[in-house]
This record gives structure tokens, sequence and C-alpha cells, in this order.
């Protein structure tokens, strides 16, 4: 699918960085455009890695920020990726209010109302949350990044508390992300969302053994 014939999906603003980048969109995002990404269903996307799953994130989060004026979480399991993903948009969408919320867990970060995407640790947002943040009704779109931790024994339980409080407190369209789950299906129907998955990758993913200092790969 061309990026072309999903243009007047996206903000002209979008649309503009978007195709200076990319003509085509990849086997993930137009599976993820076709499953209703855009008509406000939920959907879990399972693909590997480098496969073009953040930027269905951005498409969505942009499209409802931009076109209906609300907020998007986007929600990582780390510290680090959170300040890299934060890099990463405020370099790329020099048009939207982003914010980084990664700091003492008891500390509401007051000035979030302002900002159109907010990125934070499960662990943050679930303190937000218990602050009693008055912004989670501007929350049009929910990104869950690596969810298949979900089944970590550490993070898993926050993050799965933080997402059934989530969806009874929001309206908001969910969008789940994993290169590695066990049980696509169970969580997908969890989430009330569609379930995306394709095996392409941009490099060849191929299997061999190694042994006495050569690799026999398997045709």
């Amino acid at each position: 699918m061309k990026l072309s014939a999903i243009r007047k999906e996206l903000p002209s603003s979008v649309y503009d960085v978007l195709s200076k980048e990319i003509k085509e969109l990849r086997p993930s995002q137009e599976k993820a455009v076709k499953a209703g990404l855009f008509k406000g269903e939920n959907l879990l996307v399972c693909t590997p890695t480098a496969s073009g799953k953040t930027l269905i994130a951005e498409m969505l989060m942009l499209k409802r920020i931009l076109e209906e004026k609300g907020k998007a979480v986007y929600i990582v399991p780390l510290k680090a990726l959170a300040t890299e993903k934060y890099k990463e948009f405020k370099k790329k969408y020099p048009m939207i209010n982003i914010a980084l919320s990664i700091g003492d867990l008891d500390s509401n970060d007051k000035g979030l109302w302002k900002k159109d995407i907010i990125i934070a640790t499960s662990e943050k947002l679930d303190s937000l949350i218990r602050h009693r943040v008055d912004w989670l009704d501007d929350i049009k779109v929910i990104v869950v990044d690596e969810i298949h931790l979900l089944n970590d024994p550490g993070r898993g339980p926050t993050l799965e508390i933080l997402l059934t409080i989530l969806k009874e407190k929001t309206d908001a369209q969910i969008l789940g992300l994993s290169a590695t789950i066990g049980n696509p299906k169970e969580l997908a129907d969890w989430l009330n969302a569609k379930l995306v998955i394709d095996n392409w990758r941009p490099v060849e993913l191929k299997k061999g053994v190694y042994f006495n200092g050569k690799v026999e790969f398997k045709d």
C-alpha cells in the first residue's frame, strides 16, 4: 500500500513529514490500517523487531491529537526507552507538545495537562493516576510498547492494573505493540482488540548451528 493511499486519513502536517521518509507502507502497517487503525478499533500488533510498529503508533496518535484535540499516552517498560522515544518524537514532530514523565513516582508532574503526548513508564503513569490527575478524560489513544511484559513477574501486575483502570476510566483507543507474545489471541480478547500478525522483517532471519568455528544454516 502506497502512503498516498491514506493521505486523506492523515493530517496534512503529518503526511508532509512522513512523505519525505517513506513512499510505501510496510506489511504490518498496511494490515493495521485495514484492521481499523483510523476507525477507532483497538489493535494488538505482533510483528518482528524493526518491522514498523512505532510508525503505526505515530500515525494514530497524531491523527487523534491534531484532528480531535485529544491526548495520547505512550507506555514503555524502561526509562531508557522512554527517553529514546521522547527524543525521537520531538525531533520528528516539532508541531506536537511532548512530555517525558519518568521521574519521582510521588510526583504528579504538574503541567502534563498541556501536553499532547505523554511518554511514561507503567509505574509512573500508575502513580499519576493515583494522584487523581484531571486529564484522563482527554486521553484518546493509549499505546503500550512491549505489551508482552504483562507476563513479567516484576512489571506485569502494575501494567495489568494500569490498563484495567484506563479501560474503565477512558474511552481511549488502545494499541498494543510487541515482537514476542506467546498467547496473542488471549491478550487481544482481553484488550477487546483486533489482532494484527505479520512475519515480515527488514533483514531476513536465518537459523543455523555453530560448531567448530563454522555456522551451518538450515535451507
